[in-house]
């Protein structure tokens, strides 16, 4: 029996990248896939096509899998829920989905334009957000009738979006809210038996080449680090039955490294149980920042 035989998963931007490595990687342990794509270019312009995510399906059916393509806008509410009601109107169920569509328009903070604001937190924050939401009153609305539900959320936020990245406070931004959605997604829906945690990946994808050519280069020889396909065995085990007892968490991926990142929390703390004049607190901050862990650098900086 595969690893994740039985299971049914929906893998957003699964057409190239990231998502193209997870989709196969699901495929390849016996899940059955709805492989998402739109089909746009890198900064998400240009005209949809299927050709991306129907090249997927023919890879994941040639290797014995089952798959079906799906060109539903994710960041579109009706189009997310047409996407869950693909998965359990083709194979009657739904497991897994993992979010992992979106593009880049990478810009400094000062020079930022609005409209790329609107797009990346839509393609982002709401391409999170809708399919989670559609999946999620799905599984509950089983767990209601008394059916069983083991399901899985598995998000992707980044090192952007958790250390800050120059030249991408839109992504960043975007990137750190679902981090903190994942964190409300795993309190409110583990009653329903389901579990929700984030991947901050490092590869190779047509946005990771373009923002950090010499980061992302392919090397010569030996171990790539950066191939996408390094990543997916976490996102395949996530998306597994063992991983039930883990929810809440975000992960750090990059080639052979997965680090279990520890997000804000209070740190040094000072209470002097009663109101601060503005006056005294110079040396007082400073106090707290001498105690304090020092900021881990911007993501991507040498």
């Amino acid at each position: 029996m595969a690893f994740l035989d039985g299971r049914v998963a929906i893998v957003t931007g699964a057409g190239r990248g990231l998502g193209r490595a997870h989709a196969l990687e699901l495929g390849r342990l016996g899940a059955r896939v709805v492989v998402n794509d739109l089909g746009v270019e890198r900064d998400g312009a240009g005209s949809a096509s299927s050709a991306p995510a129907d090249l997927v399906v023919a890879e994941i059916e040639a290797a014995g899998g089952v798959a079906i393509a799906n060109g539903d806008d994710v960041a579109d509410w009706e189009g997310s829920r047409r996407l869950v009601a693909a998965a359990i109107d083709r194979f009657g169920r739904l497991d897994v989905l993992v979010c992992n569509a979106g593009f880049l328009r990478d810009r400094m903070f000062v020079s930022s334009e609005e409209a790329e604001w609107d797009a990346i937190l839509r393609v982002h924050v709401k391409g999170h957000a809708a399919p989670a939401r559609h999946a999620a009153a799905h599984w509950r609305d089983a767990k209601k009738r008394g059916e069983a539900v083991d399901a899985r959320i598995v998000n992707t936020t980044s090192g952007a979006g958790l250390q800050g990245s120059i030249g991408q406070a839109a992504y960043s931004a975007a990137k750190g809210a679902i981090a903190a959605l994942t964190l409300v997604q795993a309190a409110e829906l583990g009653r329903y038996g389901v579990t929700a945690n984030a991947i901050a990946p490092a590869a190779r994808t047509r946005m990771t080449e373009a923002a950090f050519p010499d980061m992302m280069r392919r090397p010569e020889s030996g171990f790539d680090a950066m191939a996408p396909e390094n990543v997916s065995p976490l996102v395949a085990w996530l998306a597994s039955a063992e991983s039930r007892t883990v929810t809440g968490r975000v992960f750090d991926v990059q080639g052979g490294k997965i680090a279990l990142e520890d997000g804000w929390r209070p740190g040094p703390t000072v209470d002097r149980g009663a109101t601060w004049d503005a006056r005294e607190l110079g040396g007082v901050v400073g106090d707290l920042v001498e105690r304090a862990l020092a900021p881990a650098p911007v993501w991507g900086a040498s």
